[in-house]
This record gives structure tokens, C-alpha cells and sequence, in this order.
């Protein structure tokens, strides 16, 4: 598929730092695609950017194979922000009917879009109800529904499942999956590394206003593996001295191991088989995206701290 976003060389600079610092990666059409980052990283900048909000103090943003126009572009776009933007005192279904004629659609065009997602949301009882007499969740589906109405070719949402149950958030998640599969590209920006692990197709991960991380989860999950494997036996062996690989812990009869470098997992197999115990089953272990992001993310701040000027007593 080709790319819907290019980011070349963004940067922003405030007064006292460098919010986007050089930062570069494109966004496949049709993907859902993971920006991550810890607070103050530069996330909300490069959304800003790439909605229009802000204007980058250097590099370019080409969208849908042009160079991006804010004015004519913005309503292609769907933005769902972490801090809601919802009139508090007007009801529901004005409010909806409202959002909806901003982003060019007629009345009667937002109606019938918008009766058809307070159905697939179990939101039809709501429409006379003010937003500020809504839950947190009833509030999130609210803004998801008038982020994606319109039918946009982009669509962000920045922390989408925050204050939803666990029923709604299946719910929402199953939306973004069929957004996709209909041709909408979904930048997805969370804290929930797990959320990221099960919805994205690609993450880049920004911190201190770079790019530190940039691929696939499974080429990303492939590059920070540690070469250890979980081992089930029918019967334990004795453990002889050898150089194949370390013992990590033991449960039972199942074994985490880590195999040397210079070894390989079949030879593991071919031990084991050697020691006539029956292998029940071999599994390589993954590291989890959470555990990615913590080891970047400390890694960063480690490299800042070192090269930071001492300060002067």
C-alpha cells in the first residue's frame, strides 16, 4: 500500500526545548500505526503538526501524496485529542449534529451517519442528554463516534479506551479494526503498551523529541529478543556442567532457558533428546512491547543525563 503520511525532518522548537527534534517516518494507508512515547516525549506536538494546530519551524509533511494543506486537508482528518473538546451544557444529539456540519457534511447527511453509529455504539437513549451528565466512558464513545463520522481518510486517537470498561473497549477496538478494513489510516497513541501489542500493525517510539524506535511490532519484538526459550519435559535431566545455555528459573517441569551465543535452539532439542526426556513443548520467549518501552525509554534518558552540561554550583 502506499503511504498516506510523510514526515520529513520535523522540527519544533520552544523557548527552553526541543519538542520535535529531526524527526522523520512514514504512515502506510490502510495501517493502524502506534505513536508512542512517556509524557513530554513529543507526541502531542507531532499530532499538532500533523493536524495543522501547530506549523513546523522546519521540514515538511506530505499527505495523501501532496505536500500538506491545513486549510484544504484538515477535513480529511479526524482528531480525537486526550483532552475532550465537547460543550458540556449542549445535548447530545445537537452536539453531534453540529461537529458533524464542521467537518462539511449536511444536516441530513449528519443525521442519518450519526443515528447509524449511536446504534452500532448502544448510544440511541442518549440523545437528549447533556455532556456533562455523561460517565467518562459515556463521554469517550461520544468523542470516538464524532472523530470518525465523517468518514476520514486519517483518522487520531490519542488514549481512545481511557475511562472505558472493559466491555466498551472490546467494543471501540473492533471499530478502529473495521475503520481499517474500510480504508481509514489510524495513528493510535497510548501509555497501554499491551493495547499497542494487540492493535498496531507499525509503532515509532519519540522520546526527549526523537525518533528511537521505528518498525513493525514483530520486526521490533525480533530485534530486542534475548535468545531464552521455555522448555516443557516429561522428566528433568541432571544438570551436568555445559556450555549450551543458562539456566533462568524453573517451574515445575518447565524451564526458562537462555542459550548461549554461538548455540542454536536445535541443539538445545538435541540434548535434551539425548538425555532420553520427552519434550512436551519448545517455545521461544518474546520480550513484550512494555518491556521494550521501558528499556528505551530509561536508555534515553540515561544518554541525556551524560551529556547534559554540569550545572555550575
Amino acid at each position: 500500500m502506499p503511504d498516506i503520511l510523510q514526515l520529513s525532518h520535523l522540527k519544533k522548537h520552544y523557548a527552553t526545548q526541543k519538542a520535535v527534534d529531526d524527526i522523520s517516518f512514514n504512515i502506510e494507508e490502510g495501517s493502524i500505526f502506534g505513536l508512542l512515547g512517556p509524557n513530554g516525549a513529543g507526541k502531542t506536538t507531532l499530532l499538532r503538526m500533523i493536524t495543522g494546530i501547530f506549523y513546523p519551524d522546519s521540514g515538511s509533511i506530505t499527505f495523501d501524496g501532496r505536500p500538506f494543506d491545513a486549510e484544504n486537508d484538515i477535513i480529511k482528518i479526524g482528531y480525537m485529542p486526550e483532552e475532550r473538546g465537547l460543550y458540556k451544557k449542549m445535548k447530545i444529539g445537537e452536539q453531534a449534529i453540529y461537529l458533524a456540519q464542521l467537518k462539511g457534511l449536511s444536516k441530513t447527511e449528519a443525521l442519518e451517519k450519526i443515528k447509524f453509529w449511536f446504534r452500532r455504539l448502544e448510544m440511541e437513549s442518549w440523545w437528549n442528554k447533556k455532556v456533562e451528565d455523561l460517565s467518562k466512558g459515556m463521554s469517550q464513545k461520544l468523542q470516538f463516534v464524532t472523530t470518525v463520522l465523517h468518514e476520514p481518510k486519517l483518522i487520531i486517537l490519542d488514549e481512545p479506551f481511557s475511562g472505558l470498561d472493559p466491555v466498551n473497549a472490546n467494543l471501540i477496538k473492533d471499530e478502529i479494526y473495521g475503520l481499517a478494513q474500510r480504508g481509514s489510516t489510524v495513528i493510535f497513541s497510548t501509555h497501554r503498551m499491551e493495547q499497542v501489542e494487540e492493535i498496531c500493525n507499525h509503532i515509532v517510539l519519540v522520546n526527549l523529541g526523537k525518533k528511537i524506535l521505528d518498525g513493525t511490532v514483530a520486526e521490533v519484538k525480533q530485534q530486542f529478543k534475548e535468545n531464552k526459550f521455555s522448555i516443557k519435559l516429561a522428566g528433568m535431566p541432571s544438570y551436568a556442567e555445559n556450555n549450551l545455555y543458562e539456566l533462568v528459573s524453573q517451574k515445575g517441569n518447565e524451564l526458562i532457558l537462555k542459550i548461549n551465543e554461538g548455540h542454536k535452539s536445535n541443539e538445545i532439542l538435541q540434548y535434551f533428546i539425548s538425555e532420553g526426556i520427552a519434550i512436551e513443548s519448545f517455545n521461544e520467549i518474546l520480550p513484550s512491547l512494555n518491556e521494550i518501552f521501558i528499556h528505551l525509554v530509561e536508555g534515553t534518558k540515561a544518554v541525556s543525563r551524560a551529556f547534559s552540561p554540569t550545572p555550575i554550583p
